[in-house]
């Protein structure tokens, strides 16, 4: 069972389990996924789409192997929409899932985030770091629901005997990400590519660490194919300055679009930047898509679903 797995990252993960031959159940409310991410799958065999709100009800019948707890909004502008969703599918829809976890005997994997670190005091962040959250800033609806998560499938774990596995995701980007998702890649990406300014928010000296979604989606089979606990962080340690990913996608895009500088939202983290040492090791996992084959391969999918209207490569034209 995947839950969320109608969204842009659930979605590759139904796509890589389908595609190796496991049988898959996709739940999703579809309140920020969308079917036709999965539409594709439709007709397979080995899938099942189940609309439902796992924060509710968990609407599986008999035993699984495994479930992969995706569902949640994931951008800032989707959970701060929705607040009190977040952190109800962060904390009961993750006892439910775990609840089926332990009838069924399964491997229960949890898609945490590197928002667990906040706007993080150590640099690189590694797993063994606590964080510096605000509990009561505007992000913290996300930030303490996967935090809480985490707590509580530790706590089945050690109290139940569940196979947990926590894996706590970076920035990830690439097709199927939606328009209007709000996150940083889309939201330049759509900008450039429809010859608005790019808003970076402060002066653009925050970074970020961005790694494509296949590459995500293979650190979660690899964790969820192992016996390891985690946390375990996966992402890209390659680190870049938001102003410097605004630039390559100007260069990419062709753009004529200009940069605007607007203010920074509340508790935006400065830095961001996983240690990836544990996944080396334990899982055998790095990522291999550099970011401007990345980008270049988000654009294509973006104007190839008719979002935008600058082609790739296009004539950047004068600035």
């Amino acid at each position: 069972m995947v839950t969320g797995g109608a969204g842009f990252l659930g979605s590759h993960v139904c796509d890589a389990l389908v595609g190796r031959g496991d049988a898959v159940v996709c739940v999703d409310n579809l309140s920020t996924g969308d079917a036709a991410n999965v539409a594709h799958l439709g007709d397979h065999r080995a899938f099942t789409l189940v609309q439902g709100d796992v924060s509710r009800h968990v609407d599986v019948s008999g035993t699984v192997d495994a479930v992969i707890h995706l569902a949640s909004p994931a951008s800032p502008p989707d959970y701060l929409a929705r607040p009190l969703e977040t952190l109800a599918v962060g904390s009961e829809g993750t006892r439910r899932c775990l609840e089926l976890a332990a009838t069924s005997g399964a491997r229960f994997v949890l898609a945490s985030t590197s928002e667990v670190y906040g706007d993080p005091l150590q640099h690189p962040q590694r797993e063994d770091y606590w964080g510096n959250v605000n509990p009561v800033g505007p992000r913290s609806v996300y930030d303490e629901a996967k935090r809480f998560a985490e707590a509580l499938s530790s706590a089945w774990r050690r109290t139940h005997g569940v196979d947990t596995g926590i894996v706590r995701i970076f920035n990830t980007y690439g097709p199927r990400l939606r328009p209007g998702d709000g996150r940083v890649v889309s939201n330049f990406l759509m900008q450039a590519m429809s010859g608005r300014p790019l808003t970076v928010y402060g002066d653009g000296s925050q970074t970020r660490s961005l790694c494509y979604v296949s590459d995500t989606v293979a650190g979660i089979v690899a964790l969820l194919d192992s016996e390891l606990p985690g946390p375990v962080n996966i992402g890209n340690p390659q680190e870049t300055t938001v102003l410097e990913l605004a630039r390559t996608v100007l260069a990419l895009t062709g753009s004529c679009s200009t940069i605007v500088h607007l203010p920074l939202p509340a508790d935006d983290p400065v830095r961001r930047r996983p240690d990836i040492a544990l996944a080396r090791h334990q899982l055998g996992w790095a990522p291999t898509v550099g970011l401007e084959d990345g980008l270049r391969r988000t654009a294509e999918h973006l104007a190839g679903s008719g979002a935008g209207s600058v082609p790739i490569g296009g004539d950047r034209g004068a600035r």
